[in-house]
């Protein structure tokens, strides 16, 4: 683990985000940007290159380039079952590449707490190479004059030389058009959008703390992110025509309750909202009622996918 005070950060101040008024008119000073008045970047989820399970054609209504998105809409939001047979909700964010991808926190010489007013800093957005809703934090030493937003990009880091430090945490921040809701947080939490820099434009992402996440580190690289299992039912199996994700997710009759089963909670030790997706005959849905219940059905695939999906809520 890392020191409290880094915890801190990632739990209590992960990513806040205050006014950052312009530099005096001196030649010397540093170049600062206002997070109020800069570009935004361009965010499109549902694109060849961004989406997967979630990709948009002239039929399905998926929302645009930049359009918000609603998460507390199907399909992005589904309720399925506990271990034990709790009663779940849980967000959809499609799948995601194994390995995480690093996000830059900027401190000053001394200080346990980020820089206030600094936006933490990314250099992959939906739909690039390497992209992940999974971040791996860095932690960046700047000078006691360091001034806030001075530095907005990845180059602008490497550039200036200052120290990084990698972290052995990993947070799950999806990166959403302006203006995206996602009103769900198991435990409560701010759901609001919070807003970073990716090479000099304006990004925004949520932040899903249901659970601290904390991985061994790989000598050099990004580590990967853990997993857990889910198993799910299709109102269509997947080896027939038209089967397995376009069909949907079988639900009691009249009702949004799937019997998609996950493995663990946020309470549990190993949870983790990273899910290894397995696919159970749904002739055995009315079987299934817990793990245990979902294990023991006629299991038709595994490793079909794996998918960002935080539990928000648990009854």
């Amino acid at each position: 683990m890392k020191p409290t005070s880094l915890i801190s950060f990632i739990t209590l101040a992960i990513f806040s985000v205050f006014f950052a008024g312009c530099g005096s008119d001196s030649s010397d000073s540093p170049r600062v940007l206002n997070p109020d008045v800069a570009l935004r970047a361009s965010i499109d989820r549902f694109s060849p290159q961004a989406g997967s399970l979630f990709m948009r054609d002239a039929s399905n209504g998926l929302p645009e380039p930049d359009e918000p998105i609603d998460f507390d809409q199907a399909p992005f939001i589904t309720q399925g079952l506990g271990p034990n047979g709790e009663i779940v909700k849980y967000y959809n964010f499609d799948e995601q590449p194994t390995t995480s991808a690093p996000i830059f926190a900027l401190f000053r010489e001394g200080e346990d707490t980020p820089v206030e007013g600094q936006l933490n800093i990314i250099d992959v957005i939906p739909g690039d190479e390497h992209y992940s809703d999974f971040w791996h934090v860095h932690k960046v030493t700047v000078p006691a004059g360091y001034v806030a937003n001075s530095i907005t990009s990845v180059s602008g880091l490497v550039n200036s030389g200052y120290m990084i430090e990698r972290t052995n945490m990993i947070v799950n921040c999806p990166v959403v058009p302006e203006g995206s809701t996602a009103d769900l947080r198991f435990g409560g939490g701010d759901p609001g959008l919070i807003r970073g820099w990716y090479r000099d434009q304006v990004v925004f992402y949520f932040d899903f703390s249901e659970k601290k996440i904390t991985v061994d580190l790989p000598p050099e690289g990004h580590p990967d992110v853990p997993l857990s299992d889910i198993l799910v039912a299709f109102n269509v199996n997947p080896d027939q025509p038209g089967g397995g994700p376009p069909s949907g997710f079988m639900t009691e009759p009249e009702t949004m309750q799937t019997h998609n089963v996950v493995e663990t909670l946020p309470t549990d030790e190993d949870y983790s909202p990273f899910w290894d997706v397995d696919v159970y005959d749904n002739s055995d849905f009315s079987t299934v009622h817990d793990f245990a219940s979902a294990q023991a059905a006629n299991i038709l695939a595994t490793g079909v996918a794996l998918v960002n999906c935080p539990i928000v809520s648990v009854n």
